[in-house]
């Protein structure tokens, strides 16, 4: 039997960094990262053999778990018939159907093959529809490696942004401001600025990348203000907060109605896939009939069309998003009491909050509403709770910035020992 050490040195010889994605390298807790062999419903197998209760989830798409036979059946029965057609087929019209059913604004749908590219379409689609250039983004919000949307704030919460990855030119970074998460008053200086130039403003309505944040109350309502008297348009990325924090995504949650909606994740089951929607007056400046132009031969993919419609189907039945949030605000629960025990008995600060079916764990005292108090939480303790968290046989994101995500295939036994392994970890933390 191979290990995960010598899956990575192996790796490291071909691939990157040993990776093909820069969270994966467990950069942010230290170690050696588990190379995964196989998984089914709420469990992962790594090479070694051992098994984790998986709150991965892929990042957020396997909401009913690995491997669900519905959606197995569905993406095989896809799959005799052709695994790619780069031509129309019936179930990109289907699901794209879905998508306007569940979301009333959403006239027109384009499909791609990954959440980054959806968000960078959607936002040369506000520019082309403004004919603007300039943009709002918030620091600790994650939008994909599109260059405009790599940036963040500069010395102060007016500064133009500058960009935090090599290969992005100054020029470009330059249209993109930065904003503060739950700090309207940040976003109203902006558009006193800039606002007859502003083509859009970009926001994940519930992040999910700087771990999970949740918006105080009015805040997306004031964006949508904003957004509305400077004539800019409003884009929710809902890549991880879409069917996750309710059916109809952190629009269903909180009642405000973006202009675009950028989606990702679910509607993939776990294959390649993203979304950009919204109504046709917007949707249609896009090519064939508009000067917008975008495409992609695996957009709208047969197998992955095919996987997003089995998942939307179980998680459209009666009572899903209830009874999954409510088992998912139970173990956040137990978590903030296993904190609580933490901080009387050894001084340690951990707690936990959760919406809907996501969740996040903090090395603080309490949830953080803001990228900077983020940032404020005891890594090195993060570090220690993660690997002893693996050792418990215990998945969870390996980074102290990221969501973790909540399957209907856990069992009330998974839950149960969770709670056990995160008493004793914190019982081990320095």
């Amino acid at each position: 039997m191979t290990s995960n050490l010598q899956e990575f040195q192996r790796a490291q010889k071909v691939l990157v960094g040993g990776v093909n994605s820069a969270v994966r390298a467990f950069r942010a807790v230290g170690g050696t990262p588990r190379f995964i062999a196989r998984a089914q419903g709420a469990y992962m197998w790594d090479v070694e053999g051992r098994r984790y209760i998986d709150f991965l989830g892929s990042w957020g798409p396997m909401i009913v778990g690995h491997g669900h036979p519905d959606v197995l059946a569905r993406v095989h029965a896809a799959a005799e018939n052709g695994l790619s057609y780069g031509a129309p087929n019936l179930l990109e019209t289907e699901l794209a159907e879905q998508l306007c059913e569940i979301f009333p604004q959403v006239e027109r749908v384009r499909f791609t093959s990954s959440g980054t590219e959806a968000a960078m379409s959607a936002l040369r689609l506000a520019r082309g529809y403004t004919r603007r250039t300039k943009i709002i983004k918030f620091e600790g919000c994650y939008h994909g490696t599109a260059d405009s949307l790599l940036v963040k704030a500069g010395s102060g919460a007016l500064a133009f942004g500058t960009p935090t990855s090599a290969g992005v030119p100054e020029d470009l970074a330059r249209h993109t401001l930065v904003a503060q998460f739950n700090d309207l008053a940040s976003v109203k200086a902006l558009f006193d600025q800039h606002g007859s130039d502003m083509a859009c403003l970009i926001v994940e309505p519930v992040a999910g990348n700087m771990n999970l944040i949740t918006p105080k109350p009015g805040f997306l309502q004031g964006l949508r203000d904003l957004c509305t008297q400077h004539g800019s348009v409003l884009i929710f990325d809902e890549v991880m907060s879409g069917f996750r924090v309710a059916l109809g995504g952190a629009q269903e949650h909180s009642g405000v109605v973006p202009d675009l909606s950028v989606f990702g994740k679910v509607i993939g089951g776990g294959m390649p896939v993203g979304a950009v929607a919204g109504p046709a007056h917007i949707m249609d400046m896009m090519a064939p009939l508009g000067p917008v132009y975008q495409a992609g031969t695996l957009s709208g993919n047969p197998i992955a069309m095919a996987a997003g419609l089995a998942t939307l189907k179980l998680i459209r039945a009666e009572g899903f998003f209830d009874a999954l949030s409510a088992r998912c605000a139970r173990l956040v629960e137990g978590l903030n009491e296993a904190g609580r025990e933490a901080r009387r008995e050894r001084g340690i600060d951990f707690c936990a909050r959760s919406l809907g079916t996501m969740g996040g764990v903090f090395m603080r005292a309490t949830p953080p509403d803001s990228f900077a108090e983020v940032s404020t939480q005891n890594v090195e303790r993060f570090k220690q709770f993660y690997h002893f968290m693996l050792e418990e046989g215990v998945y969870l994101p390996p980074s102290p910035v990221e969501a973790f995500f909540f399957s209907s295939a856990l069992s009330d036994e998974d839950l149960a020992h969770t709670l056990a392994a995160v008493r004793r970890s914190l019982a081990r933390v320095a």
